[in-house]
């Protein structure tokens, strides 16, 4: 059986694919590890497919390089079918944008053996820019997936109701299957919209059943920003998006009977933070690319539970 699956999952990534899968041939203190890597081509429209079949040709004897294509667009369903494709004990998902570390595949398996009771656990990553981040960034660098939580291991409380992102994700294959179910509320980003948190609405059903979510400091990524993911418009779009899905991810772990109240209450909550974001940043809320990102994500958390109510949503 094979300890680990590295899926990377991708939409037009033939640019950026090559730097990732250098790095995944030259991994080093894999000797003991039995591991693949599986390129989920998310209907790409570019020569994706072309960059991995010249890899394949020149690529490790011992570490398969797979390829398939999964045709229904949004990253929840091409992760969903990496784990379908997968046989590994473990399943680690880059995107096409994180670069990680030579020792990244090592330190995976390692962590998973030193917490047998963590179910998923995420990377520490880092962001390299291809522009100047705007002032007051480090505010809002965790919508970008950008996790620096220093340097020893830490384990995601539930109640503090903070997860990793899903790059650099490592889960194990049994949890997913056992935990996760086949039908989704969010998909992913397509289309142009930008409704974000399905790696969350994976790991919300996996902490619920139990398990623990950690960080793993160890497992350490470079994720390439592009000037434009830095823009003004870029970012709003983007908080906006993750607040919008909100609402799915907070009542996942109620009873059905319990979620109007608590809807209310949340709503009543979120009200109560955009007035205290207009009173503290004034004009700023429309001028400063960070506090009219974090208005964004404030008023996308308000509009949430009225965007399900009103919008029939795709499931995985």
């Amino acid at each position: 059986m094979l300890d680990l699956t590295v899926a990377i999952p991708t939409y037009n990534g033939e640019k950026r694919l090559p730097e990732v899968l250098e790095k995944l041939r030259s991994q080093t203190g894999t000797d003991a590890i039995v591991w693949e890597v599986l390129v989920v081509d998310n209907n790409s429209s570019d020569g994706t497919a072309e960059v991995v079949r010249q890899y394949q040709q020149n690529w490790l004897s011992d570490v398969p390089l797979r390829y398939c294509l999964e045709t229904q667009q949004g990253a929840a369903f091409a992760r969903k079918r990496a784990v379908q494709e997968s046989q590994a004990e473990l399943i680690g998902f880059l995107d096409d944008d994180n670069v990680p570390q030579w020792d990244w595949v090592s330190e995976a398996v390692k962590f998973s053996r030193e917490y047998p009771q963590a179910g998923a656990y995420g990377s520490q990553i880092h962001g390299i820019f291809e522009a100047e981040p705007p002032p007051n960034f480090e505010r809002i660098k965790a919508f970008l997936a950008i996790t620096e939580r220093g340097s020893r291991p830490h384990l995601y409380e539930p109640k503090i109701k903070m997860l990793p992102p899903s790059a650099g994700l490592v889960v194990r294959r049994r949890t997913w299957l056992e935990n996760v179910p086949s039908q989704m509320i969010l998909t992913g980003r397509v289309g142009g919209q930008m409704l974000a948190s399905e790696d969350l609405e994976v790991l919300r059903y996996i902490q619920k059943a139990g398990w623990e979510i950690w960080y793993n400091p160890d497992m350490a990524i470079d994720h390439l920003i592009p000037q434009h993911r830095l823009e003004k418009d870029y970012l709003m779009k983007l908080c906006f998006g993750v607040g919008l899905s909100s609402h799915a991810i907070r009542m996942l772990k109620f009873p059905q009977w319990q979620r109007p109240p608590i809807a209310l209450a949340y709503l009543l909550n979120d009200i109560r933070k955009i007035i205290i974001h207009l009173f503290k940043y004034k004009l700023a809320v429309y001028t400063e690319i960070v506090a009219a990102s974090e208005m964004q994500f404030l008023i996308g958390r308000f509009f949430s539970p009225f965007y399900f109510m009103l919008k029939p949503h795709q499931t995985t």
